[in-house]
């Protein structure tokens, strides 16, 4: 993470790549929208439909080839000897998403912006509309993704994992379900939503606070931890999460509830996390 004053003094340095990631559910083209209309000086917009995700594969937001994403971004020129900054207006919901490919991908140098744009105005820093615009960069990233989790493993290992879902808890209730076509949530999940990582001013709490809710969620021993979400885009706030909380980072099942209920896979309801699904040869 990086404050708005660390990021304000850094604004201009060269080797400062500071990204707009901010993105919204059934509202398409309204995060470039938003850039334009007033962003931080300096920053590009990624799309997370278009530059963060595959065209097509398990999920509605299904992980590119990393070859793929690291032409992407060194076209936007995001390259080896940069610093990536990611930021949204959502509590960091959807900058982890870039954040987590960056540092899966072995990009050290990568933060999320603690509080977002939000906590940028509310500093009284500046917004510009200038569109930003880097050279292309020679960008390293590995060839393949690591800690993920596919739907076959994941049903296989139901109960013996901490299946952790971002969701907020009326949709893993089953209450309400704006996209996804079943509701409820994947057996044996435990709720677990993003806006439990922030405190009132949408800012992520302090690690030692952090370590505490992910100890009372069982995802602070040594079993293998899963995050899940929607489409795997705020599952990757709560590995931030645990990172900062000190804790092992957990895989990531990027297709989450809408590959998993589009696939047809049992579906729970309520706010018990249900028993394992039985498999059946």
């Amino acid at each position: 993470m990086v404050s708005v004053e660390q990021l304000a003094e850094r604004i201009g340095a060269p080797e400062l790549r500071i990204v707009d990631v901010r993105w919204y559910l059934l509202q398409p083209g309204r995060g470039r929208a938003e850039y334009d209309a007033g962003h931080i000086p300096g920053a590009i917009h990624l799309d997370l439909d278009t530059d963060l995700s595959a065209p097509s594969g398990p999920g509605r937001h299904p992980l590119p080839a990393p070859g793929d994403f690291r032409r992407r971004l060194a076209e936007s020129g995001i390259g080896s000897a940069h610093h990536v900054v990611a930021y949204d207006d959502s509590g960091g919901t959807s900058a982890a998403r870039l954040w987590w490919m960056l540092d899966n991908l072995g990009h050290e140098q990568v933060a999320v912006l603690d509080g977002g744009i939000t906590a940028w105005v509310a500093a009284g820093l500046p917004l510009v509309t200038d569109i930003a615009g880097w050279p292309p960069a020679e960008l390293e990233l590995a060839a393949q993704w690591t800690n993920v989790i596919v739907r076959d493993e994941l049903a296989e290992r139901l109960g013996h994992v901490v299946l952790l879902d971002a969701r907020a808890a009326d949709r893993y209730r089953g209450e309400v379900e704006p996209i996804d076509p079943a509701a409820g949530h994947i057996p044996t999940a435990i709720s677990a939503p993003t806006a439990g990582n922030l405190a009132r001013d949408g800012q992520l709490l302090p690690p030692d606070e952090l370590e505490r809710r992910y100890a009372g969620l069982g995802a602070a021993g040594s079993t293998t931890v899963v995050t899940s979400c929607g489409s795997g885009t705020t599952a990757c706030h709560n590995a931030l999460a645990m990172r900062l909380a000190g804790l092992p980072d957990p895989l990531l099942y990027a297709g989450s509830f809408s590959d998993w209920s589009t696939a047809g896979m049992p579906v729970a309801t309520g706010a018990e996390p249900g028993r394992p699904m039985v498999l059946r040869s």
